[in-house]
């Protein structure tokens, strides 16, 4: 029986991906494999072990791009908060007169990560857009595109000098695509507010973004007219009802970038754009996130996916570790280590396949070559010798095991640590501690 399922592993797990794949989609379907694997082991792992597996396929084989609608008056800067989240140029900018005209579903790409925009006509705009559109209002267009496609998030977009000045036309327009959404596809997605334009607030040489090289008493009542203009536009939203329930957080920024013709950047004044790009995170599915982190490049994004990723690998390692049958794991865990490695490195803008997240792993010493047969052996023998505490010992190697693989692939990809202080970590973190229980074991 356990030769059986032994041959059954190498034969689920052994098979070579295409070198021209999405290294994410390749690891993604091996955790397919490794599920039907499991319906054939004696081992009941659980119902919160089958959910991490399950928010792991989420995660990486049913990845797509987050998608958002902007809406605002014009100058409120839409476009460009779509121009700061990515860190370059693209979407259009409409500095003097409307710029964006038939409203439209834009998908936006930065080092593989991509986002789709519904980017739409300013609310009460004063001008003609410089593109045609046959709609006769911004409500109109706007309309017609959100009956097409619902979004994950809506974001209402108001400049910091005008969230109390005629906004109401501006909520009206937001409750009117919350009853679109209604009635062309039954949903109601989280609303997010962005209050941009912070840059300009007295005193306006106060530079927050360089808030380190200013007066602390100019920084500090500059900072307390953005909280004031984040508490008028949140309490003009949580006037409506219908906008209240799905309010889930107001954000002032300064989204500000200028560039050259040449392409290059001019100028740089973000402030809390990552702020902004963690909300969204927060608020989206599962399946957006690893776009919108590799898109946006917040690394405070990227840690908390690499995070969430490292546990819930993790307690599926201890899970299949814990499993009564010997050498049966071997290489479900291989297979699970450096998949975790590939897409913490594909989140962090890198595309590493299979055998690179393998030599990342002998980098550090990990369970590569002599040392991996002799740790599988030992794990084995354990599982013969002390049947009960044998499996214990051996999900809490593998719990931890992963989890230190996972922080050392964080540490390199993401926070761009250097190898000899990634090899720190891990041989810090490798062990498991005493009276440890990892999660579902």
């Amino acid at each position: 029986m356990q030769g059986v399922a032994s041959a059954r592993a190498v034969r689920i797990f052994s098979g070579v991906p295409d070198a021209n794949e999405d290294p994410l989609k390749t690891v993604a379907r091996a955790f397919v494999r490794l599920e039907q694997l499991l319906d054939r082991l004696p081992l009941d792992i659980g119902t919160d072990l089958r959910a991490r597996l399950g928010l792991l396929r989420t995660l990486m084989l049913e990845k797509r791009p987050p998608a958002l609608v902007l809406v605002g008056r014009r100058g409120a800067g839409k476009s460009s908060v779509v121009n700061a989240l990515f860190g370059a140029k693209v979407a259009e900018l409409g500095h003097v007169t409307a710029q964006t005209g038939r409203g439209r579903w834009f998908e936006y790409t930065r080092d593989g990560g991509r986002m789709a925009v519904l980017d739409t006509r300013g609310l009460q705009e004063g001008s003609t857009p410089a593109e045609e559109d046959d709609a006769k209002t911004a409500l109109e267009s706007l309309a017609a595109q959100l009956r097409l496609r619902a979004p994950d998030l809506v974001v209402f977009v108001g400049k910091a000098s005008e969230v109390d000045a005629a906004i109401d036309g501006d909520i009206e327009g937001l409750e009117r695509v919350y009853a679109e959404l209604r009635a062309a596809h039954r949903v109601e997605p989280p609303l997010l507010a962005v209050v941009t334009h912070c840059d300009l607030l007295e005193p306006k040489a106060t530079r927050l973004h360089e808030a380190a090289g200013e007066p602390a008493a100019d920084v500090a009542e500059k900072l307390a007219h953005v909280e004031a203009a984040e508490r008028a536009l949140a309490a003009k939203i949580d006037a409506r009802p219908a906008l209240q329930a799905r309010h889930v957080a107001t954000l002032g920024v300064s989204s500000y970038m200028s560039w050259r013709t040449d392409g290059g950047v001019r100028a740089d004044d973000r402030w809390r754009i990552e702020d902004l790009a963690v909300a969204l995170f927060r608020h989206l599915p599962d399946a957006g996130r690893a776009e919108l982190a590799r898109a946006t490049q917040a690394r405070q994004v990227q840690e908390e996916l690499a995070t969430t990723l490292t546990r819930a690998t993790a307690a599926v390692c201890a899970g299949v570790a814990a499993a009564p049958i010997p050498v049966a794991d071997i290489i479900p865990l291989t297979m699970l280590q450096t998949g975790l490695v590939a897409s913490i490195a594909w989140i962090a803008g890198r595309s590493i396949d299979r055998r690179g997240a393998t030599e990342f792993l002998a980098s550090l010493g990990a369970n590569v070559g002599v040392a991996f047969v002799l740790r599988q052996a030992v794990r084995a023998l354990l599982k013969i010798a002390v049947p009960g505490g044998g499996t214990v010992v051996s999900a809490g190697i593998a719990f931890s095991g992963t989890i230190a693989i996972g922080t050392a692939a964080s540490g390199y990809f993401v926070r761009r640590l250097s190898l000899r202080d990634v090899r720190r970590v891990f041989r810090r973190d490798k062990e498991p501690p005493k009276e440890d229980h990892p999660p579902g074991v």
